[in-house]
């Protein structure tokens, strides 16, 4: 019976002591998210009441979703302590927007606001997210295959292609149509640089940069940057038609004889695709010293006007640890005389260092964020919320065979409208096997 009691005693001791002492893990938290218009004079005209706020824990993967009242606020309460995915956004009408703005448009416009990756505890009470709008694209980017197939059975990265889409009911002309592949930070450890509070580059501190602009906000950097050719009217892309650009435009299905002579085979062609019916490819091979032997140049398409490039071909990044862009030129400035700019190093760098376009937001028609497929892997967001409020993902990540695709809206007089919220984590879905020119 003693004994009993000792043992009693002992666990009422300790359970008390567990809560005075206050064990995070047996609170919860009670989470406000204030949102507003980033732009003022619209605070002023349009509504706060029913924008959609979603909560993602990026650990269990668990997702919450609320709409704020009339002041733009919302509470999820009893949430746990951890990392989190958080997003705002509203589609206001055309002709709602019209009506309260005086602005014309024919046009939905969404607005959308992000703060992902951050750390709620049980110290942090609120979070401000600040609503921006964004184009909807004429042009979109449908499709990115960037996880490249098996590296042993398959093409691994040599079938990569990314897939544009004319989303408008009108022809519209790819000539001088220039897409990038955007730079920054790959890890939140890295040191060597300066940083925002978000974990990504602070472009402010390159060298040179001048101090009257928001050369973080305002601007992006690619690492790689290609414009496709044409004389302005050569190649047209029907309504609800794409095009296809091809790292190499062959079939990865079958063998085919590298630039050294040797065949190039896959040993199961059911993990790669066929590509030689892409419209455009890229061939490196004129510039480069030692060019990869599976880098050859299909005669029947056309190659890509390569501006900016890294790497050995146009390799875009297995895990996904980048972000797409689409644009057209201002019609003011080249694009090739826009201004490079360093790495923001902490030291100062050699005059060998790498530099990098700086592109305007404002001429961005359409862009994605790519993230690694596990939480733990994900990097620094490179696209704000103007450009991209969101990032999809491959789900079994590089080598998969899977590439990312954009939904399916609508169907209007037998044309597919493509669903374009700025958001890439509500616009795409995934292929098992990419699929050029394909439909989810």
């Amino acid at each position: 019976m003693m004994r009993k009691l000792i043992i009693f005693i002992f666990c009422a001791t300790f359970l008390l002591s567990c809560k005075k002492i206050g064990n995070p893990e047996l609170h919860s938290i009670d989470l406000k998210i204030i949102t507003s218009y980033a732009s003022t004079e619209l605070g002023k005209k349009l509504s706060l009441h029913t924008i959609q706020v979603k909560i993602l824990n990026v650990n269990t993967n668990v997702e919450k979703e609320l709409l704020t009242d009339a002041s733009g606020n919302v509470s999820f309460d009893g949430i746990s302590p951890g990392v989190y995915d958080i997003s705002a956004t509203i589609k206001i009408p055309a002709a709602t927007y019209t009506a309260l703005t005086g602005e014309i448009t024919d046009k939905d416009v969404i607005f959308n606001a992000s703060n992902k990756n951050k750390t709620i505890s049980l110290n942090d009470a609120s979070v401000s997210l600040k609503l921006i709008s964004g184009n909807i694209g004429s042009w979109l980017i449908k499709q990115i295959y960037y996880a490249g197939s098996n590296t042993t059975t398959g093409a691994g990265f040599r079938d990569q292609f990314i897939e544009i889409y004319n989303n408008t009911d009108s022809i519209m002309y790819a000539d001088s149509l220039y897409f990038a592949e955007i730079t920054g930070r790959q890890s939140y450890t890295n040191a060597s640089y300066y940083t925002l509070p978000n974990g990504q580059l602070d472009w402010s501190k390159s060298v040179n940069m001048p101090t009257n602009i928001d050369a973080n906000n305002n601007y992006i950097y690619p690492k790689a940057l290609f414009m496709l050719p044409g004389s302005g009217r050569q190649y047209p892309v029907q309504p609800g038609a794409s095009i296809v650009i091809a790292q190499t435009a062959v079939n990865h299905k079958a063998p085919f004889t590298g630039t050294d002579g040797k065949t190039i085979t896959v040993r199961d062609p059911s993990l790669t695709i066929d590509l030689s019916g892409a419209d455009f490819e890229a061939y490196y091979a004129p510039f480069l010293p030692r060019p990869l032997a599976s880098d050859i140049d299909n005669p029947s398409v056309p190659n890509l006007i390569v501006l900016a490039y890294n790497g050995t071909d146009m390799l875009f990044d297995n895990p996904g640890r980048t972000a797409y862009i689409v644009f057209k030129g201002d019609g003011i400035t080249e694009v090739k005389n826009y201004p490079v700019y360093n790495y923001p190093t902490i030291s100062v760098p050699s005059s060998t260092s790498d530099k990098f376009y700086q592109i305007p937001n404002a001429i961005v028609i359409d862009a994605v964020e790519i993230q690694p497929n596990t939480a733990s892997a994900r990097v620094p967001k490179k696209l704000g919320a103007s450009l991209d409020a969101g990032y999809t993902f491959a789900p079994n990540g590089q080598y998969s065979s899977q590439s990312v695709i954009r939904k399916t809206d609508k169907m209007e007089n037998g044309r597919r409208i493509l669903k374009d919220t700025n958001n890439s984590t509500e616009d795409f879905d995934y292929f098992s096997l990419a699929a050029p020119r394909g439909f989810k």
